[in-house]
């Protein structure tokens, strides 16, 4: 038996000899990949001279093995040779690779021990003593880079040296390390750093021993923390990261705070729960010694392809003071934020949108997260608001309701409309004949719609807008059906007649009573009555209007065929109604005048006017542009002024002051696609002196004194933005427009430019650009952007000058800028900042330098002048995991600021 067993092992051997040994003529040969798979030639290596690989599998039981075969084949390649032993080893040289199961072992050299069931692969290190082919063990989805690697098939344990994985946002390095059956990691003298220079991190927390278990977390024992090579005397006994590639829930660590008011607390701390992939839900507050606290609940949503959004509820009791002392106070405040956005493929004939940020008046000015916001805390007005709208198309219908929230921090007032029902009807032509023969008749062209608005709302104070009753609502309605047309008239004139009628419900009327004693309507003595009220009018107008064309060339421009146009638009209207006298109610004061109110007065849609109206309206408004051939024949089209328009009307039912002001309008287009809009506005009448020495408006106009029309005021703003490319657009040349251009008759090439477009897509690298002296081109990207408002309006606080019956102006103007420079890649400073001329002080200011470090990351804000002055120094690690690895200095927060 024996020696049948030997006579076997001889003729496996003899085997083996004859298809393994390089031969002369095998050697001469080029070297070949030989690769490892699942071909059908089983356990063997083609020598045929067309073959570019040869494979190599290891299937169960190799012929020299005497151990249990491998639960799955062992397939291995390599780029350079293998060499095989008797003893059971194989040696792969150049680039090999081992493929087992899920395992994947890449090197320059490895070598397999069939019978052991084990593998070792490590680097060469070349002439310059950089190793070449380092180890990478991938195991399944996590990768290991490492020196030297020993992995048994069977028990699925290795011993590494010099690991580096990365995990979550960090890399894990050890020394030594072993890896366990279940693919846990122990190693010694390891680090843990988020900075992608794992191999000389910025910072790293020196680990003694630690176990990692890949995509779930690593625990340690003593650590430090270690930057740019110096031990700082900051250890931990244990620390515990927790990694994962999906959601997951944890723990928010809190902030340490020092307000002056307060007390010391802990803020932002909390939990996070990582509900589905749709949903998630975020719990936070803050605690203080003197009794403050805030709690906080945040979820974000989002279905794909139907909707996002977030909702937010904060509730906070803020105790300011020593109890006891007269300047204790406690506050309580709550704050409500939503945001929904609908997509717009989920229902093309619906939409649905939030932007709710509603909050008590002394929230934002209290809240602990607000005290270095001059944004938030100069806040003075909020709006929120919640649509939704569903159209009919067939029918032409739309019906939309929005609610809609407005808060005035100043006084803490708010107006709530709820809900703001809309219906609208689009225009319909009534007489349109369904089949048309010949040209259109003149009723064809008449048109009816409809439009109601129904609305729900209240004026109040925060605080009591929530104990306020059903009869402390304005519930109304408002109808409108207009009926219109439009016709030509002589070929060249617009004419537009039509007729409106408006209705309104409302649900209540309020009678007044006058006191003598007070020479006024008594606001003590109003007489609300509820019920139903029915208040409409009616109004018919009509317009024409045409256009006058004018051309003009300059004599002294003659050579380079240049023209202006002049268009001129004339419009005259007419409108009328009548009186509607019987929704007003009539009192005599103590001088024996009679004077009007209205029980309607103060609704929302108002109350048709008392007297009769027959209003005629004149506007004009001019356009001038000019056109030229420059030097290369084309035609250049310049806007000299685009619009200058001024209207005034006159009301032929007026028995006094029957002309109204005159209103001027100017708006010029000037380059870069800037425009500059100015309106204003001049007075007709003139002011007079009254029996008892008081300036009033009397019923002699400015003209009948020689004067123009007396100027009112007016009030506009600009901003414009500045960067690195301002010079250039407005004096540098044209180039990329000289090369867009096209000469008559130059027709494109499409396989040229297809030629050209697949060579862009191909050739990403771009030499860096230099100076005309050689050097590389300096940049400093920057942006400023400015803005500037002003007022003009008549100062009735100073006395008038009695020679030209004009008051003085003031002026009320300010400028803000805002910007941010980049000095270099790491360096970046962003300011805030204005002036008030009327107060003469610098509005609130804020500049913030910051410094890129790689992993961490350097802020100075700073806040020298306005209301609020602070400073805050902060260096933290980038990585979120990391947020609490952070040294802030700060100045001391105040939170008893006066609000104006």
């Amino acid at each position: 038996m024996t020696s049948l067993k030997a006579k076997i092992l001889t003729s496996f051997i003899l085997l083996f000899v004859l298809l393994f040994l390089p031969d002369k003529a095998a050697s001469q040969r080029p070297r070949r990949r030989v690769t490892g798979s699942d071909a059908a030639q089983k356990d063997s290596l083609p020598r045929t001279p067309t073959a570019k690989s040869d494979t190599l599998r290891i299937d169960s039981v190799t012929p020299f093995s005497k151990k249990q075969p491998l639960e799955a084949p062992v397939i291995y390649e390599s780029t350079d040779s293998m060499v095989f032993t008797l003893g059971g080893t194989a040696t792969l040289y150049g680039s090999g690779k081992v493929n087992y199961q899920k395992i994947e072992l890449a090197a320059e050299v490895i070598s397999m021990n069939l019978d052991s069931s084990t593998v070792h692969a490590y680097g060469i290190e070349d002439s310059t003593g950089v190793i070449k082919g380092k180890p990478v063990f991938k195991d399944g989805d996590t990768s290991y880079d490492t020196k030297l690697i020993s992995y048994n098939f069977k028990s699925k344990k290795a011993g590494i040296s010099d690991i580096v994985t990365q995990q979550g946002e960090g890399y894990v390095t050890g020394k030594k390390a072993k890896k366990g059956a279940n693919d846990e990691i122990f190693m010694e003298d390891g680090r843990y750093t988020t900075c992608d220079h794992h191999d000389h991190p910025h910072f790293y927390m020196q680990l003694t021993k630690a176990k990692v278990r890949p995509k779930k977390n690593v625990v340690t024992g003593p650590a430090y923390l270690v930057v740019e090579d110096v031990p700082l005397p900051i250890a931990v006994p244990f620390f515990f990261f927790p990694f994962s590639s999906s959601y997951s829930s944890g723990f928010i660590m809190p902030t340490y705070m020092d307000d002056s008011n307060r007390g010391f607390g802990l803020a932002e701390g909390g939990y996070y729960f990582a509900i589905s992939d749709m949903m998630d839900l975020k719990f936070t507050g803050d605690i203080f010694t003197k009794g403050s606290w805030r709690l906080s609940g945040l979820t974000n949503y989002n279905r794909r392809y139907k909707y996002s959004g977030m909702v937010q509820a904060d509730y906070q009791v803020t105790k300011t003071g020593d109890k006891g002392m007269p300047d204790y106070a406690v506050a309580k405040d709550f704050k409500v934020v939503w945001s929904h956005r609908q997509d717009p493929k989920a229902s093309p004939n619906t939409t649905f949108s939030a932007s709710v940020n509603f909050s008590t008046s002394s929230y934002e000015r209290s809240n602990i997260g607000n005290l270095y916001n001059a944004q938030a805390m100069t806040q003075n007005t909020k709006t929120s608001s919640i649509s939704y709208s569903r159209s009919f198309p067939d029918i032409g219908l739309t019906l939309s309701g929005t609610s809609n929230i407005a808060q005035t921090m100043r006084d803490s007032s708010i107006a709530v409309t709820l809900p703001d029902l809309n219906i609208t009807l689009n225009r319909l032509f009534p007489f349109k004949r369904k089949k048309a023969a010949g040209a259109e008749r003149w009723y064809e062209k008449i048109s009816v719609s409809y439009s109601g608005r129904f609305t729900n709302s209240i004026r109040t104070k925060d605080d009591r807008l929530f104990k306020a009753g059903i009869s402390d609502w304005e519930h109304s309605m408002n109808h409108n059906i207009p009926v219109s047309a439009t016709f030509t008239l002589l070929k060249y004139i617009q004419l537009s007649p039509s007729v409106n009628y408006t209705e309104r419900w409302y649900t209540r009327k309020v009678n007044q009573t006058y006191n003598p004693e007070k020479n006024a309507l008594d606001p003590a003595l109003k007489d609300t009555i509820n019920g139903f009220y029915r208040v409409a009018n009616y109004s018919a107008s009509l317009s024409m209007s045409t256009k006058l064309y004018g051309m003009y060339k300059p004599l002294f421009m003659k050579k380079k065929e240049m023209q202006i146009r002049h268009v001129f638009t004339p419009q005259v209207s007419l409108s009328g109604a009548p009186s509607f006298s019987k929704y007003w109610k009539e009192y005599t004061d103590n001088n024996g005048m009679t004077q009007y109110y209205s029980p309607f007065s103060g609704q929302p849609y108002g109350v048709p006017s008392r007297e009769g109206s027959g209003t005629v309206s004149f506007s004009v408004s001019n356009n001038l542009e000019m056109k030229y051939k420059d030097k290369n024949d084309s035609i250049q089209k310049v806007s000299l002024i685009d619009e200058l328009g001024a209207s005034m009307s006159y009301n032929m039912a007026a028995k006094e002051r029957p002309w109204s002001d005159l209103s001027m309008n100017l708006r010029l287009k000037l380059p870069n696609n800037y425009t500059f809009s100015m309106n204003a506005s001049f007075a007709t009448y003139a002011y007079a002196f009254d029996k008892n020495g008081n300036v009033v408006t009397s019923n002699r106009t400015e003209w009948s004194y020689g004067r123009f029309g007396r100027f009112q005021g007016y009030g506009s703003s600009f901003s414009y933005t500045f960067n690195n490319d301002t010079w250039k657009k407005w004096f540098g040349p044209k180039e990329e427009e000289e090369k867009t251009k096209k000469k008559p008759g130059e027709e494109d090439d499409e396989s040229e430019d297809e030629y050209k477009e697949e060579e862009v897509k191909t050739k990403k690298v771009k030499k860096a650009e230099s100076d005309p002296d050689g050097y590389q081109a300096f940049k400093m990207p920057w942006s400023l952007n400015v803005s500037y408002s002003f007022n003009i309006r008549e100062d009735h606080s100073k006395p008038i000058n009695r020679h030209s019956m004009r008051y003085p102006y003031t002026y009320t103007h300010n400028i803000n800028a805002n910007g941010n420079v980049k000095i270099s890649n790491k360096w970046s400073i962003s300011f805030s900042s204005g002036y008030d001329f009327q107060a003469k002080e610098i509005t609130q200011t804020s500049c913030t330098i910051s410094r890129d470090l790689h992993c961490f990351n350097l802020s100075a804000s700073l806040s020298p002048f306005g209301r609020w002055k602070y400073y805050n120094v902060m260096i933290r690690a980038n990585a979120s995991i990391l947020q609490d690895l952070k040294y802030e200095q700060r100045s001391q927060t105040q939170s008893n600021i006066q609000w104006y």
